[in-house]
């Protein structure tokens, strides 16, 4: 360190020292201040090394623009403190923390050439003060000033006011005062610091801490203002609070008298059973002496707005034009003759009766045919409202009957609810999935339902919750179902099944063609697009793009054909025309997902061709018969049900009986080994309807005559050769017609059938009605010498183009049954 002393001459020089200069932003450190620093700049961090390297003396001194970064000398007060540093530490971020303490005043004399710092010539400032009664009495003023000062702030620890009590040094007491004056601006704090005499220090310092003190206490008086103001407010809002409640308890009760009234007055309009208007007069006056908010009250008040709110008079007008009903259900659906004739017949006696029956009509189909949908349609044609109630996973009785008013929450069950909700009392009344119902130990919601669907009782419908008859006789119920095994016999009792077959190839295309196609093309936004489906297109869809009875999957194919449409529209505008043929259905919607069974190519021994029904329609189901060297085993295979397995024992035991007439050894069956199977092996398959089948494919292996390719055949067998009635006739001969088939034998009492089938399917294959399989063998099989067995036999009955075909003596046997029959198929 470098310094100067005085020469002795005259009053001396200042001692004068060359210091490293850290400019300070918005802090000033006066003598006896200890405070830390954190200092980031390269200028102040290397003036602080070179103060270490030294004797860790540096000069602070305060920037007059807190805001420069780069500061240069004229920057910088003059006037500053002379500091040694205690504590050095290196922070990660590159900053550095120091620790400084003030030891005396110091002013620049002058700056010296540095590059990496400041470096000043510093003149040390001498404070020199007389002791005397003055100076004792402005000490004792600026200790007692700053003691209120103290007492107003009170951010000062009172540690600092016991320590300035014990100071003797005007100019330390200043400094020590001057630092815990947070309040004062930089220049006040700067205009103290060049302040040498210590005496007029203390005075400028009394003069500050007054303004300061004023500032304070009015600061303390608005803040007692704004808490009084506070308190005020407070206890207004309280007061307020306590008067709302008050006089919303006042005004309750003049509440709960007007809505006594208004339940009073709803209770005169309303026209209801002499039961129920009884019923809610004793509620209401039960409920005039309750108190208003009790849980009781509530109860009470809900189950009287349900009674008064339920349509126990209010009926729609039905419409009673038949032309115009039968003309909306042809709108809406295609096909589904009865289901229309049944509601046509309804309208018509009603029209005759002024209050008829209504119908409780069970709709029984596969998924997808329209049974839901059609059940909104009959309620527009008959201009009535509608309301749907799913009862899939149903378990609980009281979800059909409510639940009693005693317990929380009591609700009325669905049918009460739904007839609130419909606002009259004579709906179309939806039960969809009757039999997805299950049971619990809450109870059989099935059985609950037959009070609902009696005719002879459900006009006297009592709900649990409302403890009232109700007249539901009015609402016409319609069930839906996929089975009837889902629904209890007693149920099935109560109501009118009505069959909703799988859509033929023909009503999908009509249904495709007038409905879904140009909902889809809507849908899709390609109104203003020219887009031709053909109907060869529309049959690859339904045949070889979907497997089901109804139409949900077609309409999502047709939905995904009209998108991809709709991008290519997109990419090359609306102006080209689109023409969908059968080719063409590829390219939008990927290789076929199906195949429709087809003939086999050659007539083959122990093949036949059966029809069967799945629940996607009919198809060809074939039968493969191979007899082997063995000992008489019978093996049946093709995933088969216990029907089925016994209808080809049955087969084999007619076999077995016929032998001798078809030319067999009478013991044959002991010498080889028969195996009856039907491909698809991973489908399940059940019901007698092939026994016939089997028995011609036997007959076929064990003579070894072929089976006529293009025949196809159903009918339960009986062991003596009887065949009997079959289901599913219509779909059957649509399967065998969408397969090629130009020849179908069915039992004789399945003629009946015949009029439900299309008749351009009818005429364009030969139908043979078989009373004995002798009849059957005698069509189906390729023989080149017939055996004993079917020497002398009557050609069976059988259709051509729809017509029966005169055989002699065969039709003269059937009389006037048959003729009808054939009347009825031609028309």
């Amino acid at each position: 360190m470098l310094f100067s002393k005085g020469d002795g001459k005259g009053r001396g020089d200042a001692e004068k020292l060359v210091l490293p200069l850290l400019p300070l932003r918005d802090i000033i450190v006066f003598p006896h201040m200890v405070v830390p620093l954190f200092v980031g700049r390269e200028k102040s961090i290397s003036a602080i090394d070179a103060a270490i390297a030294k004797d860790k003396e540096i000069f602070l001194a305060a920037q007059r623009r807190p805001k420069t970064n780069a500061p240069a000398a004229d920057d910088i007060f003059e006037v500053g403190t002379i500091a040694s540093i205690h504590q050095f530490h290196r922070l990660p971020d590159g900053t550095v923390k120091v620790l400084v303490e003030g030891r005396r005043r110091g002013k620049i004399a002058r700056f010296v050439d540095h590059e990496q710092h400041f470096l000043c010539e510093v003149s040390a400032l001498e404070e020199s003060a007389s002791p005397g009664v003055e100076v004792e009495a402005l000490m004792r003023s600026v200790q007692s000033t700053f003691e209120t000062y103290v007492k107003l702030n009170k951010r000062v620890a009172p540690e600092i006011l016991m320590t300035a009590q014990t100071l003797e040094e005007p100019g330390r007491l200043a400094d020590t005062v001057v630092v815990h004056l947070g309040s004062i601006k930089l220049a006040d704090r700067q205009e103290l610091l060049e302040m040498v005499n210590p005496v007029a220090r203390l005075e400028k310092l009394h003069e500050v801490m007054q303004a300061e003190i004023e500032i304070l206490q009015v600061e303390k008086k608005i803040r007692s203002r704004v808490k009084r103001q506070m308190e005020r407010t407070q206890k207004e809002y309280y007061l307020n609070e306590q008067m709302q409640a008050i006089q919303k308890e006042l005004g309750e009760r003049d509440e709960f008298k007007s809505e006594m009234q208004e339940l009073e007055d709803r209770l005169k309009t309303r026209r209801m059973p002499e039961e129920a208007r009884s019923k809610v007069q004793k509620e209401i006056k039960k409920l005039k002496m309750m108190q208003p908010m009790s849980a009781e009250a509530t109860v009470v008040r809900n189950y009287i707005d349900w009674i008064l709110s339920l349509p126990w008079d209010e009926r729609s007008e039905d419409l009673r034009d038949i032309v115009e009903a039968e003309r909306v259900l042809d709108e809406d659906h295609y096909g589904l003759k009865k289901i229309k004739e049944r509601i046509i017949e309804y309208l018509a006696v009603q029209a005759l009766i002024d209050k008829p029956r209504s119908p409780v009509l069970c709709l029984v189909g596969p998924p997808g045919v329209g049974k839901t949908s059609l059940a909104r349609s009959v309620a527009r044609a008959m201009g009535r409202q509608f309301v749907r109630v799913s009862l899939g996973g149903v378990r609980d009785e009281a979800e059909i009957r409510g639940h009693r008013r005693t317990y929380i929450g009591a609700m009325p069950g669905k049918i009460i609810q739904s007839l609130k909700k419909a606002g009259t009392a004579n709906p179309v009344f939806l039960l969809d999935e009757v039999d997805k119902m299950s049971t619990d130990f809450r109870g059989d919601p099935a059985a609950a339902l037959l009070e609902v669907l009696d005719p002879e009782q459900n006009a006297t419908f009592n709900d649990h919750y409302l403890d009232l008859d109700y007249d539901v006789s009015e609402a016409m119920f319609i069930t839906t179902a996929n089975t009837l095994g889902g629904i209890p016999l007693p149920l099935q009792d109560r109501m009118e099944v009505i069959q909703l077959t799988g859509y033929t190839e023909f009503e999908k295309l009509n249904i495709a063609t007038r409905y879904l196609v140009p909902k889809q093309l809507r849908d899709a936004g390609l109104d203003g697009v020219e887009v031709t489906l053909g109907e060869s297109a529309l049959r690859t869809v339904i045949n070889h793009y979907t497997h089901e009875a109804g139409v949900r999957n077609l309409e999502r194919e047709l939905g995904s054909l009209a998108r991809k449409i709709a991008r290519q529209v997109l990419a090359e505008g609306k102006s080209r025309a689109f023409e969908i043929g059968a080719r063409d259905v590829p390219k939008y919607l990927g290789p076929p997902k199906f195949k429709v069974g087809r003939t086999e190519a050659h007539d083959e021994v122990g093949l036949t061709m059966g029809l069967a029904v799945t629940a996607f329609g009919g198809d060809l189901l074939a039968n493969e018969v191979s007899v082997l060297p063995g000992k008489g085993k019978l093996q049946v295979t093709g995933k088969l049900g216990d029907v089925m397995k016994e209808s080809a024992q049955a087969a084999m035991s007619w076999v077995r009986s016929k032998a001798p007439q078809l030319g067999l050894a009478s013991d044959f069956y002991q010498e080889v080994d028969v195996h009856i199977h039907f491909p698809e092996g991973a489908i399940p398959k059940d019901g007698p309807s092939a026994g016939v089948t089997m028995a011609t494919s036997l007959v076929s292996a064990l003579l070894k005559v072929p089976v006529r390719r293009d025949v196809a055949m159903t009918g339960e067998i009986t062991l003596r050769g009887r065949v009997l009635e079959i289901g599913g006739l219509k779909e059957k001969l649509l399967a065998a017609h969408r397969g090629g088939i130009k020849t179908v034998i069915i039992p004789k009492d399945n003629r009946k059938d015949l009029r439900d089938v299309p008749r351009r399917v009818l005429k364009a294959m030969r139908v043979i009605v078989a009373e004995h399989i002798e009849d059957v063998l005698g069509e189906a099989l390729a023989w080149s010498s017939q055996p004993a067995l079917l020497a002398g036999r009557a050609r069976p009955i059988e259709y051509r183009e729809g017509v029966l075909v005169d055989h002699g003596a065969a039709t003269a046997q059937t009389g006037l049954a048959e003729a009808t029959a054939a009347v009825s198929i031609e028309g």
